[in-house]
């Protein structure tokens, strides 16, 4: 297992924005972390108090941004910054996330690799009860200079 001190170490978000708290397994194509980020009332997403369940396409890129790292590990490199580029078949299956009792499962799947680009699917589970579901595309960081 995987602490959040460790994921931190693996995305580029610091602090509250790391939403991920616990690596519970991965392999080299998908990996699975648990959180209860949602209920926390510093959670940056959160507005009026209220988060909505829309960000939960964040904690699928960062479980995205996880896999990668940790894949960059076992190989002994470390992973290349990327952007967000595109959200695509998004599904949610409420409005707000904020009150849900205990861990949400983060699951994200690699769909597709290049020398520039990754494309995951990703879902969000809460007691067996699938919440969210997408896909996330992302593309590498130009290299300075």
């Amino acid at each position: 297992m995987t602490t959040d001190e460790n994921i931190a170490a693996l995305i580029p978000h610091r602090g509250t924005m790391c939403l991920l708290e616990h690596v519970l397994e991965w392999n080299a194509e998908r990996v699975l972390l648990s959180t209860t980020t949602h209920r926390s009332p510093d959670n940056p997403l959160r507005r009026a108090d209220r988060l909505r369940a829309l960000h939960l396409c964040e904690y699928g890129a960062q479980a995205a941004a996880v896999h990668g790292g940790l894949c960059a590990r076992r190989a002994g490199t470390q992973a290349r910054p990327g952007l967000l580029v595109s959200l695509r078949d998004v599904e949610l299956d409420r409005d707000y996330i904020e009150n849900l009792a205990g861990e949400l499962l983060v699951e994200a799947e690699r769909l597709m690799q290049s020398e520039s680009s990754w494309q995951y699917a990703f879902r969000v589970r809460h007691l067996g009860k699938e919440l969210a579901r997408g896909r996330v595309a992302v593309m590498a960081r130009a290299q300075p200079g």
